[in-house]
């Protein structure tokens, strides 16, 4: 890591970046994330007082908003620094100023990769699956995951033109719920026989009306072209639809799979 009094040789441009670049580095440190390699190892000061002085170097640029300045110099003048916020803080800023906005992959969140858990380990709803179709973003294979293995699903399976869920931006997103539940990819055909399977589609019934299954399989369709013709012929036990009142009516498929899966576990919950 670069040393503070070093950051004034380089022109503000360079000096942003490398700033915002080394307070990621501190933030995945701090979480106990590090890349190898980019541990904190700056031998003269602790890692909060280099994460502070930092800071400092951040509030004398011209072009930082004034609320984020307000915002950093509180968490500098706190007794006990709370040091990941500040970093956060300091790193977004810079990054609106340099005009650069982290998407979903690029945050700093910890994976809880260590925790080495197992569905055997886990608790939730016997025969309760998803089969995601045909899933096109990283960001949305994770958040299924981390959808499934929060609302208790058994397991989650995958068509084999579903981006593959090893992808860094799917770990990512997943939170380590991808290491934690595996998966099994499969076309339509191999799903098991011996459980109902339903769609999540437009033009089906009420998801307040619908009668959901003990044990089931539902079908959660691609972003661009929703479930395939194949899936709505396989799914035998119906069609789940969430109501929509808006213009567009048009709901991210993570999002509509977390409002389906409440409600799966509050009819499984309600009927237990």
């Amino acid at each position: 890591m670069i040393a503070p009094d070093k950051l004034f040789q380089l022109t503000a441009g360079q000096k942003r970046r490398k700033l915002a670049l080394t307070f990621g580095e501190l933030e995945r440190d701090i979480a106990g994330i590090a890349e190898s390699g980019l541990e904190y190892n700056f031998k003269k000061l602790t890692r909060l007082e280099y994460t502070r002085e930092l800071a400092k170097i951040v509030l004398d640029d011209p072009k930082l908003p004034q609320d984020a300045a307000k915002r950093i110099a509180a968490l500098l003048s706190e007794k006990d620094t709370d040091e990941r916020r500040l970093c956060n803080e300091a790193r977004n800023a810079l990054l609106a100023v340099i005009g650069t906005f982290p998407a979903e992959w690029d945050l700093v969140i910890a994976p809880h990769a260590n925790e080495k858990l197992s569905v055997q380990k886990r608790s939730f709803f016997k025969g309760v699956s998803v089969y995601a179709e045909d899933i096109r973003s990283p960001f949305n294979v994770g958040s299924i995951f981390r959808t499934a293995e929060a609302m208790g699903c058994e397991s989650v399976y995958i068509s084999p033109q579903c981006t593959d869920p090893e992808q860094s931006k799917a770990l990512r997103s997943g939170m380590g719920c991808i290491e934690t539940m595996g998966y099994t990819r499969c076309p339509l055909e191999e799903l098991p026989k011996d459980r109902p399977v339903f769609v999540l589609e437009t033009g089906g019934t009420p998801i307040n009306e619908f009668n959901f299954p003990k044990e089931g399989i539902v079908i959660i369709g691609s972003e661009e072209l929703g479930v395939s013709p194949e899936a709505l012929h396989r799914a035998s036990y119906g069609r789940v639809t969430i109501p929509m009142t808006g213009l567009k009516a048009s709901l991210n498929v993570g999002v509509a799979f977390g409002i389906l899966m409440q409600a799966w576990t509050n009819a499984l919950l309600k009927n237990n």
